[in-house]
C-alpha cells in the first residue's frame, strides 16, 4: 500500500515536472535554482491529492516551490527552503498571504501552498525563498493566469 501511495505521488509531481515552460518556472541564485510551478488542483491525481490533504477543484491551484543547489562538481542536490509569499491582482492590492507547508518525497523537500483562482483573472505572486540560511531570502515575483477547466 505504502510503495503504491508513494508511485502515485511521485506520478503526480512528475506531472507538475512536465507541464508546460509556463507552468514549470525557474531563477537561478548563485550556484541555486529555485524552481516554482503552479497548477489547478484538478489536474493532481486523486490518490496524490488525498494522501496530502490537497483538494482536488476546478477553482483551486497549487504552488509548489523548491530549490536545487549546483555542486562543484556539477551535480545537484535538492536544498530545504521554507517560503513565504503573498498573492494578489495586477494592482498588487488586496493581498493574501499564501500557507506553504512543506512536502517530501523521498529526498527531495518542497514547499506547497493551496489557493483560490478566479476565471482568467492574472495573478501576481511575490515569493521569498530562503535557499541558504547565511543569505538573504531571493525575492521572487511573476503573474499567472488560470483558466477554469469545465
Amino acid at each position: 500500500m505504502m510503495r503504491h501511495s508513494l508511485a502515485a505521488l511521485a506520478m503526480g509531481l512528475a506531472l507538475l515536472l512536465t507541464l508546460p515552460a509556463q507552468a514549470q518556472q525557474y531563477e537561478q541564485v548563485g550556484d541555486y535554482q529555485i524552481h516554482y510551478s503552479a497548477v489547478n488542483t484538478s489536474f493532481l491525481p486523486e490518490e496524490v491529492a488525498r494522501e496530502h490533504g490537497i483538494q482536488r477543484s476546478r477553482v483551486m491551484a497549487l504552488l509548489n516551490v523548491s530549490v536545487i543547489e549546483e555542486l562543484e562538481d556539477g551535480s545537484t542536490r535538492p536544498v530545504t527552503a521554507p517560503v513565504d509569499g503573498r498573492i494578489s491582482g495586477l494592482d498588487g492590492g488586496d493581498a493574501k498571504p499564501l500557507a506553504f507547508r512543506s512536502l517530501r518525497i523521498g529526498d527531495t523537500p518542497s514547499q506547497v501552498a493551496v489557493f483560490r483562482i478566479h476565471e482568467d483573472e492574472p495573478m501576481r505572486f511575490d515569493l521569498r525563498v530562503r535557499y541558504d540560511r547565511n543569505a538573504e531570502p531571493a525575492e521572487i515575483s511573476f503573474i499567472q493566469r488560470f483558466y477554469i477547466d469545465r
